[in-house]
C-alpha cells in the first residue's frame, strides 16, 4: 500500500484507539470512547463496503427473546443467568434508543406475537401453561406481566388458535439505525475506513502493531468487535452462524402489524413498507450453517417460501423481491464475550443472534474496559 505523507499523518500517526469492526458494537465503543476521551485519535476499519456481519442485514427487531426461545434457555442456562441476559438486552435497547432517537431509528412499539405451528402441540402447551411463571421471574425488571395469550387476528394458517403477545417488543429500521450511528461517529471526529482487513496484530506491550495486508501501523489500544467473525480470536468460543433472509414486493392492503416469531426464535417475519421481511432456518442444518460465507441455500430458502405461503400469507399471491443473509455470532452460551485478550487488545463479541439489543451495551461496556 503506498501511501502519502498527509494519509500517514492524519490516518495511521499517533493512533489512540483502533476498532475493527463498524457495526453496533464497534460504533457503539468508538461513540463511548470518545465520550472518556476527548482528544483521542479514534480508528475504526470495516473489511466491508459497509458493516459486514448483521448490523446491516438484521430484521431490524428490537426484541429481547420469545417465550419458546426463554424456555430453551432455561434448559441449558441457569434461571439467574437467563433473567441477566434479559435484562442486558434489554438496557441494550433502552441505550440504543437514547443514543439515537426512537425518530432516528423508526421505532415502533407495535408489540411481538410467537406463533406455534397446528404440528407443535406439545410445544405450544408447554409454553402457555408456563406463561405464569415466566412472567413471574421477570416481573421485577418489567413491572408488569411480559407474555399473554390471544387469539388470532392475523389470519394465519396452520397454527394453533392462540398467539402469545408481548408489549414490550417493537420494530425498528435497521439501514436507519446504521446510518445515524456512522453520521454520529462522523460528527464526532472518529476515522472510519471501509475495506480493510487486519491479517495479523502483535502487542508489543505499550502499543499495538497492526497489519493491513501489507502496509501496518501503530495504535496504543486495539478493539475487536467483529462478533461472527472472532473464532480464532476467542479460541473457538464463538462460532458463525449465518442467517438467511427474505423481504416480498409490495402486498396491497397487508394487515400484519408487529414483529413475529416461530419455533424458538428461529423464524421470524415482520412488514416493512408493505412487505414481508422474514428470515431464520438455519436449524434445519446447523453444520452448513456454521460458516462466515454469505448465501442462501435451497433447503433454508424452500421452508422460508413454504411458510409464506402456507403460514404467513395464506390465500394471498406474493413474489420474492429480494434474498440476503447475515452473520451472526453464537457459543455454547449466549452471553457476550466482552473480555481483555491482553495488555493492550480488547474484544465484544458473542451477540447471540440479539445485535440489536445487547450491541449497543457490549460496545459500551468494550469500550469501558479501557
Amino acid at each position: 500500500m503506498e501511501l502519502s505523507y498527509w494519509e500517514l499523518k492524519n490516518w495511521f500517526t499517533n493512533v489512540d484507539f483502533t476498532i475493527v469492526g463498524s457495526g453496533i458494537v464497534g460504533l457503539h465503543a468508538a461513540l463511548r470512547l470518545r465520550e472518556r476521551f476527548l482528544t483521542a485519535k479514534i480508528l475504526v476499519l470495516e473489511k466491508g463496503m459497509l458493516p459486514q456481519g448483521a448490523s446491516t442485514k438484521n430484521a431490524g427487531f428490537a426484541c429481547f427473546g420469545s417465550l419458546s426461545e426463554i424456555m430453551d434457555d432455561l434448559k441449558t442456562h441457569s434461571e439467574e443467568d437467563v433473567i441477566n441476559l434479559i435484562e442486558k438486552r434489554w438496557k441494550g435497547l433502552q441505550l440504543l434508543r437514547k443514543r439515537l432517537g426512537d425518530s432516528a431509528i423508526d421505532f415502533k412499539p407495535h408489540g411481538g406475537y410467537e406463533l406455534f405451528l397446528k404440528e407443535d402441540e406439545l410445544g405450544f402447551s408447554e409454553c402457555i401453561s408456563k406463561i405464569p411463571f415466566i412472567n413471574e421471574i421477570l416481573k421485577p425488571l418489567f413491572k408488569a406481566d411480559v407474555f399473554t395469550k390471544e387469539t388470532d387476528r392475523f389470519g394465519f394458517g396452520d397454527i394453533q388458535d392462540y398467539l402469545v403477545f408481548n408489549p414490550f417488543e417493537a420494530q425498528i429500521d435497521t439501514g436507519n439505525m446504521m446510518q445515524e450511528l456512522l453520521r454520529q461517529a462522523v460528527s464526532d471526529n472518529i476515522l472510519i475506513l471501509n475495506q480493510q482487513t487486519v491479517t495479523a496484530y502483535s502487542d508489543l506491550g505499550n502499543q499495538v502493531e497492526i497489519v493491513l495486508n501489507d502496509f501496518s501501523f501503530k495504535s496504543k489500544k486495539m478493539l475487536f468487535a467483529t462478533n461472527g467473525f472472532a473464532n480464532t480470536l476467542t479460541k473457538g468460543a464463538v462460532q458463525p452462524a449465518r442467517a438467511q433472509v427474505l423481504i416480498t414486493e409490495p402486498i396491497p392492503g397487508l394487515d400484519i402489524k408487529g414483529t413475529f416469531h416461530l419455533d424458538r426464535g428461529y423464524y421470524y417475519f415482520r412488514n416493512i413498507n408493505d412487505r414481508i421481511l422474514l428470515g431464520g432456518g438455519r436449524n434445519l442444518d446447523f453444520e452448513t450453517e456454521n460458516t462466515t460465507e454469505f448465501g442462501q441455500t435451497k433447503i433454508v430458502q424452500n421452508k422460508l417460501e413454504d411458510l409464506l405461503k402456507n403460514v404467513i400469507l395464506q390465500y394471498q399471491d406474493f413474489q420474492i423481491a429480494h434474498r440476503w443473509s447475515g452473520i451472526m455470532g453464537v457459543g455454547n452460551s449466549k452471553s457476550p464475550v466482552v473480555t481483555q485478550l491482553s495488555e493492550n487488545v480488547f474484544c465484544g463479541v458473542r451477540l447471540g443472534g440479539m445485535g440489536v439489543a445487547i450491541g449497543s451495551l457490549v460496545g459500551t461496556e468494550l469500550a469501558d474496559l479501557i
